[in-house]
């Protein structure tokens, strides 16, 4: 690493190559040629130190190197588009980076960040959606403000925690509980609840097998709904072609899972008071949702 301070340019190549996954797709935001994109990461590793792309024919990547630098880089180009706006007389927008879980990202939260957004019009909201581990890892490196992501209890140092409240949910229309094995909607591995349901089931004895896996919640609705197995989801997601499965029905209540709010308070007032409405809009939900036995 030497002592010279980092290229805008470059870092700006860098971070369109992480974003788009690849120098072609990056070279068409950047508008400029492959070759040309891929020269300013070369000269960005020089002056870095460090390899910070691992380069390949299927996917380009972030090596270790370049998931510490990323974040840096996006930050540093943020300040540098502000101080030209303010150079240019524009008002200049103050941007928040929040990150939901799928299941949070509509309805009373979008109407939430709406309301947020017109009481603060010179905030910029930008709203990354995906799985929980995902969104820590880009709070972690300082790529997200603020962050709501399903954990088990106890296992991170939120700033505010509340109960998950789950539920067993199968087809109203076309129910399979009563099939042996047990048909499973899951997650991928590692994806969430999946393993509270194997070890759930394994405990009692009950007999199982993965029918149907998807990485989409609206995906894992359907399939439930429409007879493809039973599934394990949070009180809040579910709709009325869904039956919540009773307790007499054998299968047992599983109450591992948290809700967690991350944010640093020192990030500044925007940041707490998004992370205030956040908090009064989860509260206000983990209250609503003890899950009924029926839904019809």
């Amino acid at each position: 690493m030497n002592g010279h301070p980092f290229d805008l340019d470059l870092l700006r190549a860098f971070a369109a190559v992480a974003d788009c996954g690849g120098f072609t797709a990056a070279a068409g935001r950047l508008n400029s040629t492959q070759s040309t994109v891929s020269q300013k990461v070369l000269r960005l590793e020089e002056q870095a130190g460090h390899r910070l792309l691992e380069r390949s024919h299927r996917q380009v990547r972030l090596t270790e190197a370049g998931e510490q630098l990323i974040g840096y880089a996006r930050r540093m180009l943020a300040l540098d588009a502000e101080a030209r706006q303010l150079l240019s007389g524009a008002s200049v927008a103050a941007t928040l980076r929040l990150g939901l879980p799928e299941d949070f990202a509509a309805g009373r939260t979008t109407r939430m960040l709406s309301a947020f957004a017109r009481r603060h019009d010179n905030v910029r909201l930008e709203v990354t959606s995906g799985l929980s581990r995902e969104l820590r890892s880009l709070y972690d490196r300082s790529e997200l403000d603020i962050v709501v992501v399903k954990q088990r209890r106890g296992s991170g140092e939120a700033v505010q925690r509340w109960q998950e409240n789950l539920c067993w949910i199968d087809s109203a229309a076309h129910p399979v509980l009563a099939l042996d094995p047990l048909p499973l909607v899951v997650f991928p591995p590692r994806g969430l609840y999946r393993d509270d349901m194997v070890a759930a089931l394994d405990a009692s004895g009950r007999r199982w097998r993965v029918s149907y896996t998807s990485s989409s919640l609206a995906s894992i609705q359907s399939a439930v709904a429409d007879g493809l197995g039973i599934s394990l989801l949070p009180a809040r997601v579910v709709h009325d072609r869904h039956r919540v499965v009773k307790p007499q029905d054998g299968l047992p209540m599983i109450e591992t899972m948290e809700i967690g709010l991350y944010y640093r308070p020192e990030a500044g007032a925007l940041v707490t008071r998004l992370a205030e409405d956040l908090s009064a809009l989860i509260g206000d939900d983990s209250r609503d949702e003890e899950p009924s036995t029926e839904m019809s």
